[in-house]
């Protein structure tokens, strides 16, 4: 699946009920998956629950997106090409602490 049918899956499936929720409430549950996947890398999950873990995110990040109309596919691209945003090279040259 690309991007840009996840994020049209979630707004089809999801969009009525994220609206209701709003953007604040979409941010929390967001901030909350992403929070079950960082207990699952740091305890050692195995790899079924760290994907779902990340799908979760994905699914939430879709949703929250599609409230502030942004398109993620579109919004990843321009800021990811095929280089490193920051150094513009491929693979990365950054130092370690300036990725972050």
């Amino acid at each position: 699946m690309r991007i840009e049918d996840a994020q049209e899956m979630m707004r089809r499936v999801y969009l009525e009920r994220d609206r209701a929720r709003g953007v604040r409430g979409t941010l929390q549950r967001t901030e909350e998956e992403l929070a079950e996947l960082s207990r699952a890398v740091l305890e050692g999950g195995n790899t079924a629950a760290l994907e779902e873990e990340v799908a979760d995110v994905f699914a939430w990040l879709c949703s929250l997106a599609n409230l502030l109309t942004i398109d993620v596919s579109e919004a990843f691209y321009k800021k990811y090409t095929d280089a490193c945003s920051k150094c513009k090279q491929s693979p990365c040259s950054c130092p370690m602490e300036s990725r972050e």
